[in-house]
């Protein structure tokens, strides 16, 4: 017996901002100099992304300094900007109508009620409520009191998957299961301000969203249905330091190295063949994959480690495309996108966090 994914269901915050809109708001309410100026410019159109959804946004369009009023304008250069209580304030007002909608959409395309749900799973690493938000979806969307709830937090990137495999645990042991596996991420609360090294890949790429899947136990399957066979993990060894995730006085402050799209193309393809080779297959075998885009070039160094053509990740492009980069969640809306297209399987899903670690999925 496994987890099989039955509905998949998706939420934003309302307001978006294209990318070239974003570079100019950086460098408006942060004062940066022209210089630097041309610099974020050329930083942000890197990336890769076209629009982002922002929790902090108040319109779409209009004057850059009217479309927000979170985040204040920079008094001087040391400024960093509302403490992080502030940015947790605005966690619990937004993420859980995120997550509760994310969850509804989800149970909807299922064909399954709230009052099925055996067990909930909430993945986030941007922000911390208590009670937290699987309390908040219970209570919002009618699911049984006695509902099972288990919080993946903190994992950054990855933790969808790692959401999953706790989801498929109770899949196994409870064929009955009906399971609602919800991860929502507000990344923009936590920009920085100024021109600050360490934050200015992270302030480029990362976005807002929430995705969740409903998944069965024992149930009649469809061809249209993925299952999930298994799924893997992998610390790369002597990476401790190269990505990293901390609670910081103004939000929490990520650290990317620049070694990452080397150490996942060196190390990720033996592992991904020794994994797959537990169950019988090669990297050759899997017909569609689910790469989270942590970047431009995390997917180049995904397809250069496993051989993969850029056809193959243009799923995982479009939605960091179209979305930006909402961490957890944003695996969960490239599976939902697949599984839309019918795309044929295995299907392999892999993300990476703070560790260095891979986690990986494979679905059949």
């Amino acid at each position: 017996m496994t987890l099989t994914l039955a509905g998949f269901g998706t939420a934003c915050p309302p307001h978006t901002i294209t990318q070239a809109d974003a570079a100019e708001m950086h460098a408006t309410f942060c004062r940066i100099d022209d210089a630097r100026a041309r610099t974020l410019r050329v930083l942000y159109r890197r990336a890769r992304v076209q629009r982002r959804h922002s929790a902090i946004l108040d319109a779409s369009d209009g004057p850059i300094d009217t479309r927000q009023s979170f985040f204040d304008p920079a008094r001087d250069e040391n400024d960093r900007g509302p403490g992080t209580a502030r940015r947790m304030e605005k966690y619990e007002a937004v993420a859980p109508g995120l997550a509760v909608e994310a969850s509804r959409r989800a149970l909807e395309a299922a064909g399954a009620t709230p009052g099925q749900v055996t067990h909930l799973v909430t993945v986030s690493c941007t922000g911390f409520i208590a009670p937290g938000l699987d309390t908040r979806v219970v209570q919002a969307l009618g699911l049984p009191a006695d509902a099972r709830r288990t919080h993946v937090g903190f994992m950054g990137c990855q933790g969808a998957l790692n959401g999953l495999r706790v989801a498929r645990s109770f899949a196994e042991s409870d064929p009955r299961a009906v399971v609602i596996v919800c991860a929502v991420e507000l990344c923009s609360l936590h920009f920085a301000y100024g021109w600050d090294p360490e934050m200015l890949v992270p302030n480029a790429l990362f976005a807002d969203g929430a995705g969740a899947v409903v998944g069965f136990g024992e149930r009649g399957r469809s061809e249209d249905e993925w299952r999930v066979r298994s799924s893997g993990t992998f610390l790369f060894e002597h990476t401790a330091e190269d990505m990293t995730w901390r609670i910081g006085d103004h939000g929490f402050r990520m650290t990317l190295s620049a070694r990452i799209p080397d150490l996942i193309q060196d190390g990720v393809g033996s592992w991904l063949d020794e994994w797959l080779g537990e169950h019988g297959m090669t990297t050759a075998d899997v017909a569609s994959w689910a790469v989270h885009p942590g970047g431009p070039r995390i997917l180049g160094a995904v397809e250069k480690a496993v051989g993969l053509e850029k056809t193959q990740t243009q799923v995982s492009r479009d939605i960091l495309s179209d979305h930006g980069n909402m961490s957890s969640a944003t695996v969960l809306f490239i599976l939902d996108r697949l599984m839309a297209a019918r795309a044929p399987r295995p299907c392999v899903a892999l993300a990476f966090g703070p560790g260095l670690v891979a986690e990986a999925a494979l679905f059949v």
